[in-house]
């Protein structure tokens, strides 16, 4: 007879393996099922940790072959040990995942290696899981935290080799002499400020007329204009219609308003979006519906449409990040233990780790205008803040909207250096419906990056110092 569970959870990552510990700490048998030898699915080993690993070693190298002299460090030119680098970003991922493998055992969570397929209710009620390996398991309730996949150019699919996704591009062996990434998202601008930083010429190619287009318009505008300097060159408005062999090399053909064109290339990394991964999970035979864009119908409790499956993360509604997932996957396990746990994803953060950085939380311009919401801006420049000036990193603003009349805040957008870390105090924030007075008549340690921020709550209310 197989072991019967409280809680299944399919899949380790962000979402799986925080639901999987939450459930544990509340008193629940669990077991996890994750197809990978190693825990922390996507995210920990292919996306964000070894991404930011490569981000924080290219912007050493960059820091050292432009900007050590201005501080006075004569250095020769730096030389780049890209094997030494891959190194250092592996054993960064490694350490992570034993970290959470070790979780697992302090909390006693059962660990199942292979691909799981749902196989509905047995004669007792409960649900039925069976994994390639022959093992077969069965529980109260399934949580599904499989995550999502890359999406392929139509007609175009990866290669591996010259046609990549993100997994592929974060483990180059040499420096692309150039490297064309179609889509002007978080993935491909990261990815592409890593390469361009280690001497590949970079060319980005979107179908939009900006980049992160989900993005407050006046900081997506102005990280491109940085970008740009940095020698990353933009085609907007543009489309991959086809991508031929050249040599060693490709030809990727593009449309856009204007021109037809063809770009040589030695690699093409596509991050064009990603999908919910569900293939092999066989939910359909089990009358779990997903909407239109593919993605698990889910209510209130992350609750799926049949009774005792759930689903969190990429697999239901909302932006794809691991964040989101992780708080999902704490909400659902406390709603099915009975507390009323509440999320706020209007107070969900957005980050795009290039150099700058830019961060974002509540509210865009653009939202507000298109709902016909009146409000009001403040605005302070990293050139204005002590602190950034030390660090010679003046590029950069901080927005703050509120409300004209009661004065809470709406939304802040930072582009800016460490906004990923400035970002936290504005979800903070607008979690805790403060008004702009409420955040600038706070103490801000001087000097500190964080007091632009405190300077743009001023300045909505025109009591900025600074300016």
């Amino acid at each position: 007879m197989p072991e019967k569970y409280d809680l299944i959870v399919i899949g380790s990552g962000p979402g799986g393996y925080v639901a999987a510990i939450r459930a544990s700490q509340l008193g629940m048998k669990v077991v996890v099922i994750e197809k990978r030898d190693t825990l922390g699915g996507v995210c920990l080993n292919e996306g964000c940790i070894p991404s930011k690993a490569l981000l924080d070693s290219s912007e050493h190298f960059a820091q050292a072959r432009d900007k050590f002299a201005l501080h006075g460090i004569d250095i020769e030119p730096p030389r780049l040990n890209l094997g030494a680098m891959m190194t250092r970003k592996n054993d960064v991922v490694k350490k992570l995942t034993d970290g959470v493998a070790y979780l697992f055992k302090k909390n006693k969570i059962a660990l199942v290696t292979g691909t799981a397929t749902l196989k509905g209710i047995d004669e007792e009620g409960l649900q039925q899981v069976s994994v390639d390996t022959g093992e077969f398991l069965s529980g109260t309730r399934i949580l599904l935290a499989t995550g999502s996949e890359p999406i392929p150019l139509p007609g175009i699919p990866f290669d591996g080799r010259l046609v990549v996704s993100a997994r592929e591009a974060l483990a180059f062996e040499q420096v692309p002499e150039h490297l064309v990434v179609v889509g002007a998202g978080y993935i491909g601008l990261e990815l592409g400020s890593v390469w361009r930083r280690l001497g590949a010429k970079v060319t980005v190619m979107e179908a939009l007329p900006g980049i992160i287009s989900t993005s407050d318009r006046q900081l997506a505008d102005y990280l491109q204009r940085t970008l740009k300097k940095q020698g990353i060159a933009f085609r907007l408005n543009t489309r991959v219609t086809a991508v031929l062999s050249k040599g060693k090399g490709l030809i990727v053909q593009s449309s856009s308003d204007s021109e037809n064109a063809e770009v040589d290339c030695d690699r093409l990394l596509v991050a064009i979006g990603r999908r919910p991964l569900i293939s092999t999970l066989g939910i359909e035979s089990l009358g779990v519906q997903r909407d239109k864009n593919g993605r698990i119908v889910v209510d209130e409790n992350f609750q799926t449409t049949v009774s005792g499956i759930y689903a969190i993360g990429d697999l239901i509604p909302g932006p794809m990040l691991a964040h989101k997932a992780s708080e999902e996957a704490v909400a659902c396990v406390e709603r099915i233990s009975g507390k009323e746990t509440v999320l706020d994803y209007d107070a969900l953060p957005g980050i795009v780790y290039t150099w700058p950085e830019g961060a974002s939380v509540g509210k865009t311009e653009e939202e507000l205008k298109g709902s016909g919401v009146n409000y009001k801006v403040g605005k302070f420049n990293f050139m204005g803040n002590g602190r950034a000036r030390a660090m010679d990193e003046t590029d950069g603003f901080v927005k703050v909207l509120a409300d004209p009349d009661s004065d809470r805040i709406l939304g802040i957008h930072i582009v800016g250096p460490r906004a990923s870390d400035m970002i936290a105090e504005a979800v903070t924030a607008i979690t805790l419906k403060a008004t702009a007075h409420v955040l600038g008549s706070q103490f801000h340690a001087h000097p500190t990056l964080s007091e632009a921020l405190k300077e743009a709550a001023l300045d909505l209310n025109k009591e900025a110092i600074h300016v």
